[in-house]
């Protein structure tokens, strides 16, 4: 069952700003019926006032609607409404005349007044609604100081002073100016909410692929020389067979150590695209996530670990980075390293999960990662922690030589032995060390006569 609230959980961060502005335009419309209706008080049983208050309402519905669907033109959704702004207009000018007509030859009183308000409320609202339909600062006001000129006159038509008529013009000319503009403005800044939400897409997308360039560069590199001097030979080798010369067979191993050599260096380019560094990669991920409005926090400590415990932690951290953007609107994400039992935990917590992400993770990234990790014999936990949080928790084994870490130490770098013994010596000699040592104690080679004796 899904809670209250669950589908605006489940919008995107532009998504919501344009439920915002939309709701927003929506209330600008009730506003003046709501300003009618309190002029409006008291006088409910005149045949005016009722007149007056259907007036605010079937405007204020044609404004709504109005600026919806001038709200998608201004995102590129359906062509210029320029039927409904005519229609709009034409409801406007018939709807103001009509209240003007109320104050003019009303039965007088609070109703006229009541009714000179709604006029001046019609075209208000009327002027600032149709400066949505046009694009450009200056259209807009082009658009609403001709609605204001045309309201002084008409003022002036139906028999008003000509100082009432000058200040209806300039109170529509401000009022309207100031919807106009406000309603021009939210659409402006909607329309760059989507186009920076489509920006940080693009440049996800191209880091992806300046890296799969820089890997078929590396490759390139890698094989083309190689392969260019396998295929030399192997004709060198091939003429050299056909005359029955012996220098074929140095040729053909020539080749072969080539192919050799040509496979080692593939090998150290897959593996250096596969490892990741840990603090390269938290260094990364906070800066994606800042940049993206995230709120991310790293705690604990992040060197120190052997290169597979670190490897493996990278590739958590960029993948948990990755599903962070992906998946839900959050606000904060926090990242926490800690040794424990002779294991590292890392722990990515973020908020602003939608409903719809099942307890089974997120995808198939996570597979990939279970797979990586069992490689070091570490494990995955990932799934919603309740209250829109998501938590992925991996632990991955220290070397068992290390020993056992205190709580918040940074464990030291694991160093291998170096394979060297002297002449005359017919293996390496023993590697031995306690868990307490950092590394392999230092090998003395053993002369031949002693190992002769």
């Amino acid at each position: 069952m899904n809670r209250p609230g669950g589908w605006w959980r489940r919008k995107s961060t532009p998504a919501k700003f344009e439920t915002y502005t939309r709701w927003s335009f929506h209330g600008l419309a009730l506003t003046e019926f709501s300003v009618a209706g309190g002029m409006m008080l008291g006088q409910i049983g005149s045949r005016s006032a009722a007149l007056l208050l259907a007036v605010t309402a079937l405007h204020s519905v044609a404004c709504a609607v109005t600026a919806s669907r001038a709200l998608d033109w201004h995102r590129g959704q359906r062509d210029r409404p320029v039927r409904t702004l005519w229609a709009f207009g034409a409801t406007t000018a018939v709807m103001a005349l009509a209240a003007l007509a109320v104050a003019r030859y009303g039965p007088g009183g609070e109703v006229e007044n009541a009714a000179g308000g709604v006029f001046g409320l019609v075209t208000v609202f009327g002027a600032g609604t149709a400066g949505v339909g046009v694009h450009g600062w200056r259209r807009v006001s082009a658009v609403t100081a001709g609605l204001a000129v045309t309201t002084g006159a008409a003022s002036a038509a139906a028999g008003l002073p000509w100082a009432v008529a000058l200040v209806t013009a300039l109170l529509v000319l401000a009022g309207g100016g100031f919807f106009a503009f406000t309603y021009a403005f939210s659409a402006w800044l909607l329309n760059a909410v989507y186009e920076l939400d489509d920006a940080r897409e693009t440049r996800a997308r191209l880091a992806v692929a300046e890296e799969r360039l820089r890997f078929g560069r590396d490759l390139h590199d890698v094989m083309g020389r190689n392969l260019a001097v396998i295929a030399l030979k192997s004709e060198l080798a091939v003429q050299l067979a056909q005359r029955e010369r012996p220098e074929a067979v140095t040729q053909m191993v020539e080749v072969q150590r080539l192919a050799h050599e040509a496979q080692r260096e593939v090998r150290e380019v897959v593996r250096g695209y596969r490892e990741a560094d840990l603090t390269t990669e938290l260094t990364g991920a906070r800066g994606v996530l800042s940049a993206a409005g995230i709120d991310c926090t790293v705690t604990g400590p992040v060197t120190g670990f052997p290169a597979p415990v670190q490897s493996a932690l990278a590739w958590v951290v960029r993948e948990a980075a990755t599903n962070v953007l992906r998946h839900g609107d959050p606000r904060w994400c926090a990242m926490e390293l800690r040794v424990r039992e002779g294991h590292v935990v890392l722990t990515v917590e973020n908020d602003g999960v939608p409903e719809s992400d099942g307890p089974g993770g997120r995808g198939s990234g996570l597979i990939g990662l279970r797979e990586r990790l069992a490689e070091t014999g570490g494990t995955l936990r990932a799934g919603p922690a309740g209250d829109g949080l998501f938590r992925l928790t991996v632990e991955v084994p220290l070397p068992a030589h290390l020993g056992e870490a205190p709580p918040g130490a940074v464990p030291a770098p694991l160093s291998s032995p170096e394979e060297t013994w002297g002449p005359g010596e017919t293996s390496a000699p023993e590697k031995t060390w306690t868990p307490g040592e950092t590394s392999a104690p230092e090998k003395t080679s053993v002369p031949a006569s002693e190992a002769a004796s």
